[in-house]
C-alpha cells in the first residue's frame, strides 16, 4: 500500500454552503502531513469524511486501502483520532477514562499509558470535569497515541497546550513516523507543522490551493536580497537574471537591494564577479508562505468547475 489517504474529488456541501469542492490528495504511508488552513477552510470537514462521521456530497475517500462508510470497524481499530473538539464524560478520572478507551481498543498497556502522561504532565488521579482545555487535550493525545496505530488523524492537537507540551507533541509526532506511523495533521500553527512535517497541503475555501513540501514551497517563494560590494556596481547587470526583480542600488552604489524568487544560482555568480563584502537573503517563513497563497487565491478569479 503506497497511500494511507486517497481522495478523488471529494466534495461536501451543507445546503447552499460549502464545505469541501473537489478534493483530490493523497497522503503517503510514513510521512507526517501538515494540512493548513485557518477555521472555516474546511480542514474538519475533509478529517469527518475519512472517519464516516459524515458522509460526502460527491467524490469519494480510501483509508488505509478501506472505504470508511464500508469497512468502518476495521478501519477504527487501525486509526487514532483527536478531534478538535476532544469531549469525554466528564465525571471519570482521568486513568478510569484512558483505561476504558484502552480496553475498547482492545487493551492498552498500563505502562504505555502512564508513559505518555508522564510525558505530558497528565495528573491520572485529576477528575477530568475539573480539567483545564489544555489537560482535556493531553487526555485526548494520550489516548490517540497509546494504542500504536498505523494512523494518526489530529485534528487541531496543540489547541489549549502550553509551548513546553507543545514541543512534546512534536516529539511524539517525530517519534511516530520514525515507527513507520502516518500522520495527517490538521492546524492553522504555521510553526508546529514547518517543524514536522514531510509535506504541507493548504486548503482555502474547501480548496487545495498549495500542496508540497515545505523546502519547495520556499524554493518558489520570494526572498528578499542584499548584496554589498566592495566597488560601486550598476543594477543593469543584475535586472535582467532571472526571478530578480524590484532592484534598487543606494548612492554610492556598493548595497544591491532586490526580491528573488527560485534557484539563486545565476545571481551568485553575477555578483562573485565582484568583491562581495555582505549577502543577506531571507529564508521565508511558513506562516509567510500560507499568507502568500492566501492572497494569490483571493487576487485569483473563482474556478466555475469543482476541481482541483
Amino acid at each position: 500500500m503506497e497511500n494511507a489517504i486517497e481522495l478523488r474529488e471529494l466534495t461536501k456541501t451543507y445546503g447552499s454552503r460549502r464545505g469541501l469542492t473537489g478534493l483530490s490528495l493523497d497522503v503517503r504511508v510514513g510521512e507526517v502531513f501538515g494540512y493548513l488552513g485557518p477555521n472555516g477552510a474546511g480542514k474538519s470537514t475533509t478529517i469527518r469524511l475519512l472517519l464516516d462521521l459524515i458522509r460526502p456530497t460527491s467524490g469519494h475517500a480510501t483509508v488505509l486501502g478501506l472505504d470508511p462508510r464500508a469497512d468502518g470497524v476495521e478501519l477504527r481499530r487501525r486509526v487514532g483520532y483527536l478531534a478538535g473538539d476532544f469531549v469525554v464524560d466528564g465525571r471519570q478520572k482521568v486513568r478510569d477514562c484512558l483505561r476504558f478507551l484502552a480496553d475498547l481498543r482492545g487493551g492498552v498497556s498500563q505502562q504505555r499509558i502512564d508513559d505518555l502522561s508522564d510525558r505530558l504532565g497528565l495528573d491520572p488521579s485529576a477528575p477530568i470535569k475539573k480539567l483545564s482545555k489544555g489537560n482535556r487535550q493531553k487526555v485526548g493525545l494520550v489516548q490517540a497515541f497509546m494504542h500504536t496505530p498505523e494512523l494518526l488523524i489530529l485534528d487541531e492537537p496543540t489547541s489549549g497546550l502550553d509551548p513546553l507540551v507543545q514541543q512534546t507533541f512534536l516529539e511524539l509526532v517525530a517519534e511516530a513516523a520514525a515507527n513507520g506511523q502516518t500522520v495527517f495533521m490538521s492546524s492553522h500553527i504555521m510553526d508546529e507543522v514547518e517543524a514536522v512535517a514531510d509535506r504541507v497541503g493548504i486548503l482555502r475555501d474547501g480548496r487545495l490551493v498549495a500542496l508540497d513540501t515545505v523546502a519547495q514551497l520556499r524554493a518558489g517563494a520570494i526572498r528578499e536580497i542584499e548584496i554589498s560590494f566592495a566597488e560601486p556596481v550598476t543594477a543593469e547587470e543584475f535586472a535582467q537574471l532571472p526571478g530578480v526583480h524590484d532592484l534598487v542600488l543606494d548612492a554610492d552604489g556598493t548595497t544591491l537591494r532586490g526580491q528573488l524568487t527560485g534557484d539563486p544560482d545565476a545571481l551568485v555568480k553575477a555578483a562573485a564577479k565582484h568583491h562581495v563584502t555582505a549577502l543577506r537573503a531571507t529564508e521565508p517563513a511558513l506562516d509567510d508562505l500560507f499568507h502568500a497563497y492566501y492572497a494569490e487565491a483571493e487576487a485569483a478569479p473563482r474556478p466555475t468547475a469543482a476541481t482541483v
